[in-house]
């Protein structure tokens, strides 16, 4: 996938299309709506992104296309793991459980196995690109 020049206008088109539609299916890679706090502003920030099913778990994959950095989702949901998920026509709290070391290898290697651009993501920076499940929250 190509990077538009401006990510922030894709985005907000992307997240309109998706709460317009329901969370319907969009393309061929499944997609969620993850709302995050922010570490520095405490302000709410939405951010499209694909996902991975393993079993009943959400998993997503912060590889920042292979950048040296963690992408900002990511850093917002280290500092306060409470998350909203829309996926699927719902929308849930949830808690962001960031893989221990040795989950996060297994993990990983399956779902490179499925999408093998993470694979390439990877390969692309030295960081070890996390993977972080999306707990429900029960109630």
């Amino acid at each position: 996938m190509t990077m538009p020049d401006d990510v922030g206008a894709y985005n907000r088109q992307l997240i309109a299309q998706f709460r317009e539609s329901g969370g319907a299916a969009m393309g061929d890679r499944p997609l969620l709506l993850l709302t995050t706090t922010g570490a520095r502003t405490g302000q709410e920030r939405t951010t499209p992104m694909m996902y991975v099913r393993e079993g009943d778990q959400l998993l997503v994959v912060p590889s920042n296309a292979g950048a040296g950095r963690h992408p900002d989702w990511y850093r917002n949901l280290v500092a306060n793991p409470r998350v909203t998920v829309e996926v699927n026509g719902e929308s849930y709290a949830a808690d962001a459980v960031v893989a221990s070391d040795v989950e996060r290898d297994a993990l990983f290697a399956r779902i490179g196995a499925r999408y093998p651009f993470f694979l390439d993501h990877q390969e692309k920076t030295s960081r070890v690109i996390p993977v972080v499940a999306l707990v429900r929250v029960a109630g």
